[in-house]
């Protein structure tokens, strides 16, 4: 198809400061270094509300099954006040080039992180990955340096990047909007707009979770900026009688309607439950879509309150049966300093109330009329799928949204918050689809 007939969303403005938008005034474009700080004030009031913390004994034999098991976390609250170390893991956090500018009215916070050394003829790619909740720009701590410096860690050397993270407003250190219906495609213009003042024409984008719907509306935006798109999760809207057909035929019959007996292995289990799972792993959605200020206000004002509720994700979403496991099996795949580095993001910059908003702002609207629903996708398209992840999209789903798919992965491991769990996985992938694109 030529490029004149292919749809696109409309890029547009928009203002997100306080008040109303003053007149005629050019937005300071500059780009301004920034250093993450604490003080022993802000360490303190964190103990003091630690040590004045509440708890309700769990039911016995629930582990996880309950929500966030009371009996591990208050060995996860004795840590975090004894042992955990902020002051260090803002070191830890510093380690990369901070910077924020204002778009729209708000100040957007990132990190820009170029490679050390570049081999001799070397091409350098731009690559935006965007998070989701409750997650945050520190999710790609650790596949950062495989992305920027691959040989070092035992990688080929063929594709390097230099990296940028943004936070999405009104997450971590991002000034949350002031205004009522910031979305995706809000979020997308911005982000576009922050590479163009970073001076790159073509870049890569990647995302999982809100960053896998926000960089799919950049692809949509603006496709000739996008050279390729990396998603380790999928939305795309139910075709209703289409999909039902699908599935009928599918489990006699895969071939037929274009699944693989891989997608019928990961698939049909899931449905089975689906249900009751959509249930079980969801109520954290309906409040956030409807009155997300209710539950964060005592979020906001509680650490080991905003810990449990961020926490029992990292549990679940990473692996289902972690239910099951009196710790939610949260330190089989991460640290207590990582999850908990995680959560101070949020709680000292009061970010969790905002955050949740972006839901509200979202989903209050059907999604199936929302404006990128009806623009299809052209730019070069990876997907990484993790067997743990929330929703699963057979590659025949995903090509009704995504018309150039040239990378469809089964991941052997890994949860929704691939880049935290696997970046080795996830850097080779995002690798293998620019060795696509570019014909390398």
């Amino acid at each position: 198809m030529s490029q004149r007939k292919i749809k696109t969303l409309e890029v547009g403005d928009g203002w997100w400061g306080s008040g109303e938008r003053p007149p005629e005034e050019k937005e300071d474009e500059s780009i301004r270094p920034f250093r993450i700080e604490t003080s022993d004030r802000e360490i303190q009031d964190l103990h003091e509300r630690l040590d004045r913390a509440r708890y309700t004994p769990p039911l016995e034999g629930t582990a996880f099954q309950y929500g966030f098991n009371t009996t591990y976390l208050r060995r996860v609250v004795a840590y975090w006040r004894n042992q955990f170390n902020w002051q260090k893991q803002v070191e830890i956090l510093n380690q990369y080039p901070h910077f924020k500018t204002t778009i729209e009215g708000i100040d957007i916070h990132f990190i820009h992180v170029k490679p050390l050394h570049v081999p001799r003829g070397q091409i350098v790619r731009p690559l935006l990955m965007v998070h989701g909740w409750p997650g945050s720009f520190f999710e790609f701590y650790k596949i950062i340096p495989l992305l920027t410096d691959p040989a070092r860690h035992g990688l080929n050397e063929d594709v390097v990047f230099e990296v940028i993270c943004p936070s999405i407003p009104g997450y971590g250190f991002s000034e949350a909007p002031h205004q009522r219906g910031f979305d995706t495609l809000a979020a997308a213009r911005i982000f576009h707009k922050l590479m163009e003042r970073l001076g790159f024409k073509e870049f890569y984008v990647q995302g999982g979770d809100w960053g896998s719907r926000i960089t799919t509306n950049m692809a949509q935006m603006q496709a000739k900026q996008v050279k390729g798109l990396h998603l380790n999760m999928v939305f795309i809207s139910s075709s209703g009688l289409g999909r039902l057909v699908s599935l009928i035929l599918g489990a006699y019959v895969p071939w037929l309607v274009g699944l693989t007996r891989e997608d019928c292995r990961r698939l049909f289990p899931y449905l089975e439950k689906n249900v009751y799972e959509l249930l079980r792993e969801t109520g954290y959605l309906h409040i956030q879509a409807t009155k997300p200020d209710t539950a964060g206000c005592g979020l906001n004002d509680s650490p080991v309150a905003l810990a449990a509720y961020i926490l029992e994700k990292f549990s679940t979403w990473t692996d289902k049966s972690f239910r099951d496991l009196d710790d939610g099996g949260l330190e089989r795949k991460f640290s207590l300093d990582d999850l908990l580095t995680n959560v101070m993001i949020y709680w000292v910059t009061s970010s969790i109330v905002p955050s949740m908003r972006f839901y509200k702002e979202n989903v209050s609207t059907n999604p199936t009329t929302a404006p990128d629903a009806r623009v299809e996708v052209y730019v070069p398209t990876g997907l990484a799928v993790f067997p743990q992840e929330l929703v699963y999209t057979p590659r025949t789903w995903a090509k009704e949204k995504f018309k150039n798919i040239v990378a469809y992965t089964y991941m052997p491991r890994g949860g929704h918050f691939a880049a935290f769990e696997e970046p080795k996985l996830m850097a080779e992938d995002i690798k293998q689809l620019v060795r696509k694109v570019e014909c390398l």
